[in-house]
């Protein structure tokens, strides 16, 4: 059994919550933090913390880390992500400079429809190489847990390649990744004014392979205007249900057009963006297990409204936040940008931004049991930062590279 002790850990935060799944409301701006402390690992796990002067003797089978008064915290739980693409889309990135909008380009034939073309030509190598270059960064930048969609195949031997390399990705690092099917990204060229046939296609044929061959934790739609419709979004869900894939729904993101209303009736684990939900909806979620997750770095790089998370969090609601790290939309997997857009843009407190993207952004993939905090029993995903004089200097800071350390299921990433 590895046994690993950190002393000197100048603030360590994020412990505690035990047994708590996730943080609603008020409950959010609870941080709990201790200073000068020391950190336990046995066996990939946290198993004690306490303060420096009460630290436990090390002996020739521990190995002592000096945090050098840095502080620690759990790694950063990204519950919303498309890291596995083909190439980049920087001329989409001049368009919208241009003025162009996220619509327009898409009804070009940009968006997602290129990143399809882009990925249809790429084998699944090469594939998976690209990927992993974004895995290590993410992970470097204090990520421990990651949801990663398919969804620029669209047809079935092409989103079948992006989710094998997912399941890929899932045996080859140590982070910990859950995987979610997304064939109901964009109606693809091919079927173009006869959606309802390729709504069909991901019922009868793509689904019941995903799910016979359990490549998908879950199973997510672009429910909104000018992509699937509510009555289409719950047809491919059920049909998911029946092999086990919970919804995790792209809800809100361009208009109010039924996302959250069907998230919630098909028990979807999270509905994200929001950055167009209206006041109905937040009090429908207030009577549901759905948690409703915020994707800052997509308003900022479109210029779009924010989701309302400070009326959520205000309504008493469990809010998480995720990076949405993907070629078109949010081309960064920076969860430390996210906490500070949070803030800046969603009025956010700093302590209910960290909580949103670790414990809630855990619980909105099913993982909050066994990641999101420094609990003992949880598996040993943290990172070290260089002193920081309190912990609201993260999103203050926020640019400022900070972690100098990052381990997962207790051993340093390197």
């Amino acid at each position: 059994m590895k046994r690993r002790l950190i002393i000197n850990i100048g603030l360590l935060a994020g412990i505690g919550h035990d047994g708590r799944i996730c943080l609603k409301g008020k409950e959010m701006g609870a941080l709990h933090t201790l200073l000068n402390a020391y950190l336990v690992v046995e066996d990939g796990h946290f198993t004690d913390y306490g303060k420096m002067e009460d630290c436990p003797l090390s002996d020739d089978n521990v190995e002592v880390i000096d945090a050098k008064g840095g502080a620690v915290l759990p790694s950063w739980c990204d519950s919303h992500t498309h890291v596995v693409y083909a190439g980049s889309r920087e001329q989409e990135f001049v368009d919208k400079i241009r003025g162009l909008s996220y619509a327009e380009i898409a009804r070009r034939g940009g968006g997602i429809l290129n990143s399809a073309d882009r990925l249809h030509e790429l084998g699944e190598d090469e594939l998976y190489l690209q990927a992993m270059k974004r895995v290590s960064e993410i992970i470097r930048k204090g990520t421990g847990c990651v949801e990663i969609k398919s969804g620029y195949g669209l047809n079935t031997e092409d989103e079948l390649k992006m989710l094998r390399v997912i399941r890929r990705i899932k045996a080859t690092t140590p982070l910990k990744v859950v995987s979610t099917f997304l064939g109901a990204h964009a109606v693809p060229r091919f079927y173009k004014d006869r959606q309802e046939e390729y709504v069909d296609m991901i019922v009868n044929d793509m689904i019941p392979v995903v799910g016979t061959e359990k490549l998908a934790d879950f199973i997510d739609v672009f429910c909104d205007t000018g992509f699937f419709t509510p009555e289409e979004t719950a047809r491919i869900l059920e049909a998911g249900a029946a092999y086990g894939m919970q919804p995790k729904i792209h809800a809100d993101e361009l208009a109010s057009s039924g996302g959250v209303e069907v998230g919630v009736e098909h028990n979807a684990l999270s509905v994200d963006h929001l950055e167009s939900m209206v006041e109905a909806e937040i009090q429908l979620l207030k009577d549901s297990h759905t948690i409703p997750t915020a994707l800052p770095g997509t308003s900022f790089f479109l210029n779009m409204p924010f989701a309302p998370g400070r009326r959520m969090i205000d309504e008493g609601l469990p809010l998480a936040v995720a990076s949405d790290y993907n070629p078109g939309s949010t081309p960064s997997g920076d969860m430390k940008f996210i906490v500070s857009l949070s803030c800046i843009k969603m009025r956010l407190l700093p302590a209910e931004a960290i909580n949103a993207a670790t414990l809630n952004g855990a619980c909105a993939m099913g993982l909050s049991r066994e990641y999101g905090t420094i609990t003992r029993g949880k598996v040993a995903n943290f990172f070290i930062t260089e002193p920081i004089p309190s912990i609201d200097y993260i999103p203050y800071a926020y640019t400022t590279p900070i972690i100098q350390r990052t381990f997962l299921q207790g051993e340093e990433y390197v």
